[in-house]
């Protein structure tokens, strides 16, 4: 079974910087709009237009001018939202989130309201350093409503409808210019204790791009394996364009990762606080390609796989977002996909924490 199409899970629906108390006057109308369509009570959208408001005020006061406020539809479905600034970051997290504390002479009840009014939140934060070669220093909070949550709810509770308690998702699907095109995607299905979903990037972009990739979801069902799933896709595609793509398979009990991939494509792994990079044999399904060779990695007690096209630039340094692979997935996925999305290309990460 087919559990999760990319194309319709997650989506980028307003995206915008922010200098002052004006600018969210724009992101507070979007949220709300959004909201009632997708079918929100009046009293969660009041939690909504109150958490909106305290991420522009805590933008405007902090942020020096360099931040940029986003919303999402996610699986679940869930509402997204999203404060990313390039300011001087949080010195103390911990602190921060108490009520009372405040840096600058307010009430300071503003991220303990956000955390109160929301089914999930987290805050990540870095500091500059004089000695670090990181593009990025400042925050992101990430606030997200779930369509059949309700504020209070245990935090980190699975994304309703979607997997189980033992799996947390993260995405981030971006097109070239915000075209309705986007030629990656993602199919994911989970069955019979395994987790499994094929990654792909249609070559180029814009409709050829996105056409490319339609339709196969149905590689998953007919393909066991990664290797198999990869097959499947590669004879589908030899009438499009073609794509490259990255197949990987969990299996949960077991503790194991199986994957293989052809193209200029990217698989991280991160357990016991170690990272591993992955890359994949040259070529395109569908065209020309060489023997793609499947690998599989053991971790014991928890691990995040992430999926990335060529659309997210390969040189960021683990060591520039100091503890961001204990956070949320879909945090990893937001930040990463922002700082380091290629402007040229459609853009997609796929992160998987599994416990």
């Amino acid at each position: 079974m087919v559990s999760l199409n990319s194309f319709e899970a997650c989506r980028l629906l307003y995206n915008n910087p922010v200098a002052n108390e004006s600018d969210g006057i724009l992101f507070r109308s979007r949220l709300l709009s959004t909201a009632r369509r997708m079918g929100f009570s009046d009293g969660r959208r009041q939690n909504m237009a109150l958490v909106a408001a305290e991420l522009v005020s805590n933008q405007v006061k902090h942020a020096q001018g360099k931040g940029l406020l986003q919303i999402w539809q996610q699986a679940g479905p869930a509402l997204d939202l999203v404060a990313l600034d390039f300011g001087p970051g949080i010195p103390n997290l911990v602190l921060a989130q108490q009520d009372g504390f405040s840096t600058a002479n307010t009430l300071g009840k503003g991220l303990g309201s956000i955390r109160r009014l929301s089914d999930e939140s987290a805050v990540y934060s870095v500091q500059p350093r004089e000695d670090s070669k990181s593009k990025w220093h400042g925050s992101l909070f990430w606030v997200r409503f779930c369509l059949s949550g309700r504020s209070g709810v245990k935090k980190d509770a699975e994304i309703p409808g979607v997997f189980g308690k033992k799996i947390r998702l993260g995405l981030f699907f971006r097109a070239l210019a915000e075209d309705r095109y986007n030629g990656d995607r993602v199919y994911m299905s989970q069955d019979n204790g395994r987790l499994r979903w094929l990654h792909l990037d249609g070559l180029g972009h814009g409709r050829g791009a996105h056409e490319s990739v339609e339709n196969l979801a149905g590689c998953l069902i007919r393909g066991d394996t990664p290797a198999a799933v990869l097959m499947q896709a590669d004879r589908q595609l030899v009438s499009t364009r073609g794509a490259v793509a990255i197949s990987c398979a969990v299996n949960i009990a077991g503790k194991s990762v199986e994957l293989t991939g052809v193209g200029d494509m990217s698989t991280h792994f991160y357990t016991a606080e170690e990272l591993q990079n992955m890359t994949f044999a040259p070529g395109v399904l569908g065209k020309e390609h060489q023997t793609p060779q499947s690998a599989t990695l053991t971790f014991e007690k928890r691990c995040t796989v992430m999926t990335a096209s060529d659309g997210i630039r390969r040189n960021w340094k683990y060591e520039s977002f100091p503890g961001l692979f204990n956070q949320h997935p879909q945090v990893i996925a937001y930040l990463l996909g922002n700082i380091m999305g290629r402007a040229s290309d459609d853009q997609s990460l796929c992160i998987v924490n599994i416990e």
